[in-house]
């Protein structure tokens, strides 16, 4: 079954099987939750597990607030942990099935061998610089864009680009939370 969503004035085609309601997640039971948004953050069950408690949420955008608060409001080594738990860019790594389609989408997974090394080149200094890997939300970006603003970022100093890392993995989360939960608005036009 396909459900087709208007957002942001643009008809999207997306499979409903895996889409659930905003009631539907605030009744679930904590673990299902946990299940259903631990990905979210990669490899962070911790921020799930605590916004499960703070249900009822009235949109996907204040499920996404609450989860982006409990990271904004953690300790620093959390949030170190936190970017340290994404993988390198295009790595042939296990990585969550979240990041392999985001990557995929991007072109990261199916790059030249001469792709591949500047790619780890770049990981490798950047990772070497700011002590977590390269961070970015890939959706809609295409490998090309993708190592020009690596290039970039690695101009930066530790602090700036903590911020951005962290700014961009709040946007991965929104994009991931938006693949979880229909907007509400939508779901009342399918009914």
């Amino acid at each position: 079954m396909l459900c087709y969503i208007l957002l942001h004035n643009k008809v999207i085609k997306r499979g409903c099987s895996t889409l659930l309601t905003m009631q539907s997640v605030n009744q679930m039971k904590k673990v299902s939750f946990v299940q259903h948004f631990g990905g979210v953050f990669e490899h962070s069950l911790w921020v799930a597990e605590q916004a499960a408690r703070d249900r009822p949420f009235h949109s996907v955008k204040s499920l996404y607030e609450k989860m982006a608060s409990i990271v904004q409001e953690s300790t620093a080594s959390d949030q170190l942990s936190l970017l340290r738990n994404h993988p390198n860019l295009g790595a042939k790594i296990k990585m969550t099935d979240a990041s392999v389609k985001e990557q995929t989408d991007a072109g990261l997974t199916s790059m030249t061998k001469t792709e591949f090394d500047q790619f780890s080149m770049l990981n490798e200094a950047y990772t070497e610089k700011f002590a977590f890997p390269f961070i970015i939300a890939v959706r809609s970006k295409t490998k090309e864009e993708i190592y020009r603003q690596m290039e970039m970022r690695l101009q930066n100093d530790r602090n700036t680009e903590f911020d951005t890392a962290l700014n961009e993995v709040f946007k991965i989360a929104y994009f991931r939370i938006t693949d979880i939960v229909m907007e509400e608005e939508a779901s009342k036009c399918l009914r």
